[in-house]
């Protein structure tokens, strides 16, 4: 499927690419993604079935392509200008919220694509989804610019991998206008997180105030102390141990 500017230049075959993706989605929007052939994208774009297979090994390479347009999307998020000065909670929700509305306009497909890669027949395809999962938090955190090192960083990578994948069963079944019950599912759980992480705080730094200091020494327990130690390295007289 050659394509050209007005200029008569050839487009890169990104072109191709792109217009696989979108018949593809186009047909799991009539007839589920389960249903999607390749030949029949190649037959609605007049071109080989070898010209899919130079651009996609497979229908879940498709699938890989157009979730990976998603971590793209929210990847955009540190460039707002305001961005930076928002907290770290905000930020996350801004930067998750962009992942869902890039795939947004084919949500239902989305759900289709993720159930699919669940099929038990494909191992290799719950294998590739524990992948994409890890790759996304990684750069979610990336977006929202937290910079915590271990052992936080684990901490917050076990919770946002939670909080990414409940967000998306949420938003997978929300049928709600602007998506509402989503939106308000994600601000929930981020400030339950928030308070949870402000009582974890307050309760190291009053385990921290009470605890006792140590003693001071008086100088007469020094000096048994050190005498003490002298005779049991045999330093001493006999007459005085």
């Amino acid at each position: 499927m050659p394509s050209s500017t007005a200029a008569g230049t050839p487009q890169p075959s990104l072109d191709v690419a792109q217009a696989i993706m979108a018949v593809a989605l186009e047909q799991a929007e009539r007839v589920g993604w389960e249903g999607v052939r390749l030949h029949r994208i190649a037959a609605a774009l007049d071109i080989p079935l070898a010209e899919i297979h130079r651009h996609y090994r497979d229908a879940n390479a498709i699938a890989e392509a157009w979730l990976s347009k998603a971590d793209r999307a929210m990847l955009v998020a540190p460039q707002e200008p305001d961005f930076a000065q928002l907290q770290p909670a905000q930020r996350i929700e801004r930067v998750m919220l962009r992942w869902l509305d890039a795939l947004a306009p084919h949500r239902t497909v989305t759900r289709q694509m993720l159930l699919g890669k669940l099929y038990p027949g494909h191992p290799h395809f719950v294998a590739s989804l524990i992948v994409r999962l890890s790759r996304t938090v990684q750069w979610l955190r990336e977006a929202a610019l937290l910079d915590a090192g271990p052992p936080r960083r684990q901490l917050e990578e076990i919770a946002l991998t939670w909080l990414f994948e409940a967000t998306v069963m949420v938003w997978a079944a929300d049928r709600s206008e602007g998506q509402r019950t989503t939106r308000s599912f994600l601000a929930n759980r981020l400030r339950d997180a928030a308070r949870l992480g402000q009582f974890c705080s307050r309760a190291a730094l009053d385990r921290m105030r009470e605890r006792p200091s140590a003693a001071p020494i008086g100088k007469r327990t020094a000096r048994r102390v050190s005498a003490g130690a002298r005779v049991r390295r045999g330093r001493l007289p006999a007459s005085r141990r």
